[in-house]
């Protein structure tokens, strides 16, 4: 374990030393043997392509136009070359596609448009109950799990959050209205609500709760659909001590809403608007913003995702992501041999996170990997917030759900809490000590890089 232990505090070592131009070399053969697996999905019409800088827009029409192909959007404009998402003709496949693309010389890289889904499945007040295991701690007050994430413990000690932390939640919308979240939802400073102009100059108008990217509009939270965004920003951000429902492991934490995934899953394009959109309003406000929580995955490689989470780790802000749950019949599989994206990817600024029961073991659902995954979190059983529907209105609720989605909150809101606790603390600090925190747990052994499960009692 001390090895692979090491390896990972090289990997954040090299996170502070992220420049702000990223010029990685993209994978053109883990992307051709992505698109041999047939657990993965993508976009049939679409591809994603990166042409290298310098290359005229003429000329580059004229390659698409070519192909019968064109431009639907401009994703990025950078000096390492624009990145745009391309609709191809009903008579052109994808994987053609790339490959006449990938033989152009103006083109850096050319990818599927993944579709990405989210790591949890639901199985249907919780503190005092006993429900909430996974942030009870040895001896939290009241309650007692071994197994919870310590941060009951922490709270008994007097450490809590700040109010000017921010994370983001890159996921499905977040019911901004639900009484124990509502106090934490972000509020745009550059933004003046309702006018209809773009006032911070971002390129989104209104966006004052965040953007959603499936719909292209202000409208974070677009009802009971949105279960999975809501019930992950519970686990992050309830607030504690008001009678109601459920407790957040970051009670004041401020959470800005980046919503991509839809009734059907997201897309990379999609995706990478999102990661982008929460590193330009911490630079753009100079925003507290330390992590987002990505609890979803399933589509292959992309070096465009990748060169998106890179950015933001050079921004110092880490990527919490979800570790996956598994084959299609929900078994826990080795990330090291079958990599799942985006929680394997290389990058430093990314924490992958697996899921333990309330007893400790590894859930069963959940995947591993003694390189690619670095710890565990409670993820089993996990009661959080969800929008629901009685007698056919709107309503707020809980509900219990399973997954590395629900292991991956416990975690985001561990940085937001260490952030509070140590202001000024850069990315790869808060990694460092979320990493060296873990408690050696059996089950985790030779399954993480930690070998061992989230402790924030002692941040």
């Amino acid at each position: 374990m001390k090895n692979h232990f090491q390896r990972a505090l090289i990997a954040v070592a090299a996170l502070a030393a992220l420049g702000t131009t990223l010029t990685a070399q993209a994978r053109p053969d883990q992307v051709d043997a992505d698109l041999l697996r047939t657990d993965l999905r993508y976009v049939a019409s679409d591809v994603l392509v990166q042409f290298r800088a310098g290359h005229p827009a003429a000329a580059r029409e004229a390659l698409l136009s070519g192909l019968g192909a064109r431009s639907v959007k401009a994703l990025r404009a950078a000096a390492e070359g624009d990145l745009h998402l391309v609709r191809l003709p009903h008579n052109l496949s994808v994987s053609a596609a790339i490959r006449r693309l990938r033989a152009d010389s103006a083109v850096r890289f050319v990818e599927p448009n993944w579709v990405y889904t989210t790591q949890a499945a639901p199985n249907d007040p919780y503190y005092t109950n006993g429900s909430l295991w996974g942030v009870y701690g040895d001896a939290s007050p009241g309650k007692q799990n071994a197994f919870g994430s310590q941060a009951a413990e922490a709270w008994n000690a007097g450490k809590d959050c700040s109010a000017d932390v921010v994370v983001g939640v890159i996921d499905e919308g977040v019911m901004n209205t639900h009484p124990d979240t509502a106090a934490n939802i972000w509020a745009n400073p550059g933004e003046i609500a309702g006018n209809g102009i773009d006032d911070d100059g971002n390129g989104y108008i209104d966006d004052v709760t965040g953007w959603d990217f499936v719909s292209d509009d202000n409208t974070t939270f677009d009802g009971v659909g949105d279960d999975h965004g809501t019930h992950v920003s519970g686990t992050i951000g309830a607030v504690r001590n008001n009678g109601t429902g459920v407790a957040g492991i970051c009670g004041q934490v401020k959470i800005v809403n980046a919503k991509f995934l839809g009734d059907q899953g997201g897309t990379t394009a999609d995706a990478i608007l999102a990661v982008d959109y929460i590193t330009d309003l911490k630079t753009r406000h100079g925003l507290n913003l330390v992590a987002t929580n990505n609890s979803w995955g399933g589509g292959g490689f992309s070096q465009g995702l990748k060169d998106a989470i890179d950015r933001a780790g050079a921004a110092n802000i880490l990527f919490m992501a979800a570790a996956g749950n598994g084959n299609l019949l929900g078994v826990g599989q080795n990330t090291d041999k079958k990599p799942h994206y985006p929680s394997s990817y290389t990058s430093p600024s990314i924490i992958s996170v697996a899921s333990i029961t309330k007893t400790g073991k590894k859930s069963g659902f959940s995947n591993y990997g003694v390189v690619s995954v670095d710890l565990g979190a409670p993820g089993s059983a996990i009661w959080s917030t969800v929008p629901k529907t009685v007698n056919g209105v709107l309503t707020p609720g809980y509900a219990a759900y399973d997954g590395t989605s629900m292991a991956t909150p416990h975690v985001t809101g561990a940085a937001a809490l260490y952030a509070s606790l140590h202001p000024g603390s850069t990315a790869a600090q808060i990694k460092a000590a979320i990493l060296a925190a873990a408690v050696p747990t059996a089950a985790l052994a030779g399954k993480t890089v930690t070998g061992g499960r989230l402790d924030v009692s002692g941040f």
